[in-house]
């Protein structure tokens, strides 16, 4: 009886430990899904593409379930769209773009970033395409078409990514060969976008369960509810979005050309000279992270080095002029930056002509101050000191200091005679900035700080 009551209960405690095991949810059944969200609503720069690149890194290495880029942007630097959607096709994440809030574009770059997107969606009222490269044209027209080779390269990578997504790669061609817009419902009707979606929540809620192909493979999206971690820039995303801004950075190596030759036409405040410095080297470095044109670098160096010239040998104007229309062309077709808005060329005109102002509103400053010191007579002749006492402020051995009229002279003894600190002297002649001295004899006043005579 008891061996049957042991039985017993050794099979209702092996039944409760399955019907446990059974019933327990499993590590992860219950834990929320998670989606990493990246914004990019101005012009793509290397900054953005640092920042992409940090969010995809952190999401695999988090597990995190999908990875949301909201688009609105009108278009940025092709270095940097390149960047990323070389980091976007080699995700192991599944990658979500989203043309979002309502109005918003996603032009030119952003194009090319939207349909690279595992899931491609746009909210009601926004736009894709006009992907057309553009380049500066000359100042009053309109920027022009880009070169062939450029239009050539750009249509095949888009083919390429539309194909790679499985959306209409002849369709996408167009966005780059005739500047083809769409909307968000001509985009959803002709393929080239997966979803229409009014919020974030009803996208994530809409592609719950549908599976995409990843650089690791097939993943299946489990985005419903998910918690939505929103990845801001960081300071040095922020340092490297403003730098590499071709605007910014034409800012800033202006500031640091006229602070140092502000610096250098009146040295001694230092302020000039060290904003001038900083302001140069992040513009240089700036420059250094977009497409730039050679011959506008040696416009100009050409045109700093006119300037320099007229402040070191004035010309009443005739080098600085010339050196500030150097300045302004060299500032104004340095940029060759296709995927930029044809609007932002504009505006980087009027940046120009404002660089030119203030040029010459500096140089006439300039121009005007060296001409009135020219009319002035000078201060110290040839014979000023000629006669006059000094005291000798160290030890003419033969060469020393002395001082005259308040003010402090490189000084050589005559004939090499040794004249003692404190010795009242007498000048003999000038030469340069050099004054030869002699001691005078019988002299009982040796102090060194006595004013001197005229």
């Amino acid at each position: 009886m008891k061996l049957k009551k042991c039985g017993f209960l050794l099979c209702l405690i092996i039944f409760s430990s399955m019907w446990l095991c059974f019933a327990a949810p499993s590590p992860g059944q219950n834990k929320q899904p998670a989606v990493y969200s990246i914004k990019i609503d101005e012009t793509v720069t290397e900054g953005t593409a640092r920042h992409i690149q940090r969010g995809l890194r952190m999401a695999e290495k988090n597990q995190a379930d999908a990875v949301l880029i909201l688009l609105n942007t009108p278009g940025g630097l092709v270095s940097a769209t390149l960047d990323i959607l070389q980091a976007m096709s080699a995700s192991n994440v599944p990658i979500i773009t989203y043309v979002n809030p309502q109005g918003a574009i996603a032009a030119s770059a952003g194009t090319f970033i939207l349909i690279n997107g595992h899931i491609a969606a746009m909210s009601p009222a926004t736009t894709c395409g006009a992907a057309m490269p553009v380049t500066m044209a000359t100042p009053g027209e309109s920027p022009q078409t880009a070169d062939q080779k450029t239009i050539n390269f750009l249509a095949g990578h888009m083919k390429s990514i539309a194909a790679e997504r499985g959306r209409p790669a002849d369709l996408a061609e167009k966005f780059v060969t005739e500047n083809l817009t769409l909307n968000n419902s001509e985009a959803l009707d002709k393929g080239m976008v997966d979803i229409n979606a009014a919020d974030t929540v009803e996208l994530l809620k809409i592609i719950d369960g549908r599976t995409v192909k990843t650089n690791a493979g097939e993943r299946r999206l489990t985005t419903a509810g998910a918690g939505i971690t929103e990845l801001p820039l960081t300071v040095n995303e922020q340092l490297f979005h403003l730098v590499s801004n071709p605007t910014f950075a034409m800012i800033l190596l202006m500031v640091g050309i006229y602070g140092l030759i502000i610096g250098f036409y009146s040295p001694g405040f230092l302020l000039p000279e060290i904003a001038g410095s900083i302001s140069i080297i992040l513009g240089l470095a700036g420059m250094g992270l977009f497409r730039g044109n050679l011959t506008a670098v040696f416009l100009i160096l050409l045109g700093t080095g006119l300037l320099v010239a007229e402040f070191v040998t004035p010309t009443y104007g005739v080098l600085g002029v010339g050196g500030l229309i150097s300045i302004v062309l060299g500032i104004l077709f340095f940029p060759v930056e296709p995927l930029m808005p044809a609007g932002w060329f504009s505006a980087f005109k009027l940046l120009v002509l404002g660089v030119g102002v203030v040029g010459a509103i500096l140089l006439s400053i300039i121009v005007m101050g060296v001409s009135r010191i020219r009319r002035h007579k000078p201060v110290h002749g040839e014979v000023e000191f000629q006669n006059k006492t000094a005291y000798a402020v160290t030890e003419l051995d033969p060469g020393g200091m002395i001082r005259i009229r308040g003010e402090i002279w490189q000084a050589m003894a005559k004939n090499g005679h040794t004249i003692l600190q404190g010795e009242k002297v007498k000048v003999l002649e000038r030469q340069g900035m050099t004054l030869f001295v002699t001691s005078i004899v019988n002299n009982d006043d040796t102090d060194p700080v006595k004013k001197e005579e005229d």
